[in-house]
């Protein structure tokens, strides 16, 4: 097992508040640039989204909040995993769906699941 595969799940109230420091920063790009378009901003944030999970493994919202996205087996995301997560995320209700063990369905359909830093 590796060590990422130890960390704690990250609780609902972190990874909501996360969500909304991203999508502000959507906007924020969006406003400035995209004359906050609502389909601008959705595209903004999720081709943030996928840039910074694939190669950082967490968005600034996930940075600011001591979270990261890992595969559910502790390791990093593979780009696939992170497309997969990022679009359904996109379309709001598997983000809004949780399993029993708490991952929002867009988490489950790509086999990652968010974790304290």
């Amino acid at each position: 097992m590796t060590a990422g595969a130890r960390s704690t799940p990250a609780p609902l109230g972190r990874r909501v508040i996360a969500l909304a420091v991203d999508w502000a920063v959507a906007t924020a790009i969006s406003a400035g640039f995209l004359d906050n378009h609502p389909l601008a901003t959705l595209g903004v944030f999720a081709v943030v989204t996928f840039l910074l999970v694939a190669t950082r493994g967490a968005t600034i919202g996930h940075t600011l909040l001591g979270l990261r996205v890992r595969a559910a087996d502790g390791g990093a995301a593979r780009p696939v995993q992170v497309l997969i997560r990022t679009v359904s995320l996109c379309l709001v209700v598997p983000a809004v769906v949780w399993g029993l063990d708490g991952r929002g369905l867009h988490d489950v359909w790509a086999g990652t699941r968010i974790v304290r830093a």
